[in-house]
């Protein structure tokens, strides 16, 4: 690493959560172990990541992750990306909403050089076997990787892209995928072994968006809708009405959506409101097809359109 560093950023999470009974994984408190204090317990991570830069962002349980928690997160992370004595970024995040945050920095960040890479657990920290320390390892040793660059999940001894990386079980310590991509590679006793290439950058549109981000006074304000059996326009037309700019809707199988809601988001994107669609299942992508009256998110989750969209009105 020639003597270049890597930065810990702390968001909280179950990463640094703490149980009153050991043996505890559910009934835990996320966000209540400092970062620097989550690092003291990892045996030998100073011996494989070298000197360390510390700063705890924020301390929440990721369930609350907000915007402006992104905002103080992605200005953090382009500071340290333009320092030439920074080889990459580790973040220490909740596993509940890890895919929306990493989706943003990736849409924001210009980090076709360095890696920033998003680790976490499902385990508290005070577990019997807790899987933080193992994935904090894992994730030094991506960010350290020759030629490692753009914004990567390492959870379960995988690597996996902002794009597609999804939380797909509520408590297995395997949580996390990428659908039918598959994840980018593997860490394997401390030896990252890829097989795909790393993510590709956005360079200058992501530096127009961090300018954004920083002089924004209050977010695009977009919701997600769902469309389902008996699904009606109701809240469709109470959002408009009160003021939402932007609706993504989860469909059902190729993008289709029950009428009833068709007609309400039609009515919406009339009066102004941008509405795009994704599909709400856990794999493939919708196809759109000539004539479509609402646009796809191409490819993205529900979630992670959201986020493409208020950054689309942001822009």
């Amino acid at each position: 690493m020639s003597g270049q560093k890597i930065v810990v950023l702390g968001t909280g999470g179950t990463i640094a959560g703490t149980s009153a009974q050991a043996g505890d994984n559910i009934g835990y408190t996320a966000g209540q172990v400092g970062v620097a204090q989550l690092l003291d317990a990892v045996p030998g991570l100073q011996t494989i990541a070298g000197d360390l830069l510390i700063e705890q962002v924020a301390q929440i349980d990721s369930k609350d992750m907000d915007a402006e928690i992104w905002r103080a997160l992605a200005q953090r992370c382009a500071h340290y990306l333009n320092a030439p004595e920074v080889r990459g970024i580790v973040i220490t995040h909740g596993t509940d909403t890890l895919e929306e945050t990493a989706w943003f920095l990736h849409e924001v960040l210009d980090a076709g050089k360095k890696p920033v890479v998003l680790t976490c657990s499902m385990r508290p920290s005070t577990a019997l076997t807790p899987d933080g320390p193992q994935n904090l390892l894992d994730a030094m040793a991506v960010a350290a990787a020759p030629g490692a660059r753009g914004v990567l999940a390492v959870a379960a001894g995988e690597v996996h892209g902002a794009r597609h990386v999804q939380k797909v079980h509520p408590y297995r310590v395997h949580a996390f995928a990428s659908a039918d991509v598959g994840p980018l590679g593997f860490v394997e006793e401390g030896q990252v072994r890829l097989i795909q290439n790393w993510p590709l950058a956005l360079d200058g549109e992501a530096r127009i968006a961090i300018e954004n981000i920083a002089n924004m006074n209050v977010w695009p304000r977009v919701e997600i809708v769902m469309s389902h059996a008996g699904a009606t326009g109701f809240m469709v037309d109470a959002l408009v009405r009160d003021g939402v700019q932007g609706l993504v809707v989860a469909c059902t199988g190729n993008g289709t959506i029950h009428h009833h809601l068709e007609a309400a988001l039609l009515r919406a994107q009339a009066a102004g409101v941008a509405v795009v669609r994704a599909t709400r299942c856990p794999e493939g992508q919708v196809l759109p097809k000539p004539g479509d009256p609402l646009p796809d998110s191409q490819g993205l989750s529900p979630v992670k359109a959201r986020i493409a969209l208020m950054l689309d009105l942001l822009r």
